[in-house]
């Protein structure tokens, strides 16, 4: 059968997403071998991730994204906002506030158009420091410890991350250096790893996502997670630009709150023919 699909990006991280909103295009239990086949650069449509956007339970809309290796994801802080891009050019949502809702929660977006560009505020919730197991101190705070040559602080930002404060991003080890804290056993579920340079005020960061098993041009959650970290030390305050290889977020605070604005961009529309029974 032939399936449409559109192609969308935000900061150079780009997805595949399929609308389920009136029929199930995948079956549930081939959304990860169809992520695995599409998410291909060569022999797929090429992409991060795959969205399957479907009406939610707890909110008008609900968003579930499957990396390209076939693992699904709890979020995806520049996939939620193609996400939205998407929802509001088909007018299931108008601009303002929605709802979407994700394995991490039901996440509250903001959504306008500025001069032809769609740009989407993310309220992320509250950056959690506590949900690491540090051996030989049961749980708590996981800030500056030492692995792998680095000092490593983890906080989950609807996914885990750790966030290591570099002088210079430009060092050629460092996404040589992630895969061993990747998979540290500290992290139960694994942990994007976030490389952070301070910059004007700001931050700079490389990401190595868990999933895609390499460097891409951006994180959301990442950002977010790099944001969080450096204002829990005392190196921002509240608001800053976070600059990724793909792009620039703003990233703010408000208490305990984080969010997160950006836009994103439709890349194409397209069609495939798919046969469940070859995946």
């Amino acid at each position: 059968m032939s399936i449409q699909f559109t192609k969308l990006q935000g900061n150079g991280n780009d997805f595949i997403l399929l609308d389920e909103w009136d029929d199930l295009l995948v079956p549930d239990d081939k959304k990860a071998a169809f992520a695995r086949k599409y998410c291909h650069r060569r022999f797929g449509i090429g992409a991060d991730g795959v969205m399957f956007l479907t009406k939610g339970v707890r909110a008008p809309l609900q968003m579930r994204i499957f990396n390209e290796d076939g693992s699904e994801a709890e979020m995806c802080g520049n996939g939620i906002r193609c996400f939205a891009k998407y929802a509001l050019d088909q007018r299931y949502i108008v601009p303002g506030k929605s709802r979407v809702e994700t394995k991490a929660g039901v996440l509250e977006i903001d959504t306008k158009v500025d001069n032809g560009k769609t740009l989407v505020k993310v309220n992320m919730g509250k950056p959690l420091f506590d949900r690491i197991k540090i051996p030989a101190q049961g749980r708590g705070e996981f800030i500056n410890v030492p692995m792998h040559g680095y000092e490593v602080s983890a906080v989950n930002t609807g996914v885990p991350h750790a966030v290591i404060f570099v002088d210079s991003l430009e060092d050629p080890d460092l996404m040589d250096a992630a895969p061993e804290i990747r998979f540290d056993k500290v992290f139960p579920k694994g942990a994007n790893v976030n490389f952070v340079q301070r910059d004007m005020g700001g931050l700079r960061v490389r990401t190595y996502e868990r999933g895609v098993e390499g460097e891409t041009l951006s994180c959301g959650t990442g950002s977010v997670a790099a944001a969080a970290v450096a204002r829990h030390l005392g190196i921002i305050r509240d608001t800053a630009v976070v600059k990724t290889p793909g792009g620039e977020l703003m990233i703010s605070f408000d208490k305990d709150m984080a969010y997160m604005e950006g836009g994103a961009e439709t890349v194409y529309k397209g069609e495939i023919e798919f046969d469940p029974a070859k995946l």
